[in-house]
């Protein structure tokens, strides 16, 4: 399984950006998905999940009201909705993806596309 991020950029405060995740070598419908974060000096953290069977999202409280994620099982894809960007989302952003079965649990990466904030 391959994931590509893509969509980040360079934008003020205020801005607004669309993150993209498209799957390549496997189809994501039973995996669970997510966009996590990582800022200079910080741990990663999660940002939003969305189930595999459509059960829900769920995002971390400082990007709730702003950030939405969600997918299309038939394209293969995962988006992160991103709306008044603060400084403090500055971050390279992962997406994941989480599929599991009897051997094990397995999380799948794409390589980050780096948010730029600035005031």
């Amino acid at each position: 399984v391959q994931l590509q991020a893509s969509g980040g950029g360079s934008v003020q405060s205020g801005g607004s950006l669309r993150l993209s995740c498209a799957a390549s070598g496997a189809n994501l419908r039973s995996f669970n998905l997510g966009w996590f974060r990582l800022a200079p000096g910080k741990e990663r953290e999660g940002v939003a999940c969305i189930s595999s069977g459509d059960r829900g999202t769920d995002v971390r409280d400082s990007v709730k009201d702003r950030f939405t994620i969600s997918r299309d099982k038939a394209k293969n894809m995962l988006w992160l909705q991103m709306h008044s960007l603060k400084p403090e989302d500055t971050a390279v952003y992962y997406c994941n993806g989480r599929t599991t079965s009897w051997s094990g649990i397995y999380d799948y990466w794409g390589q980050g596309t780096l948010v730029t904030v600035s005031s």
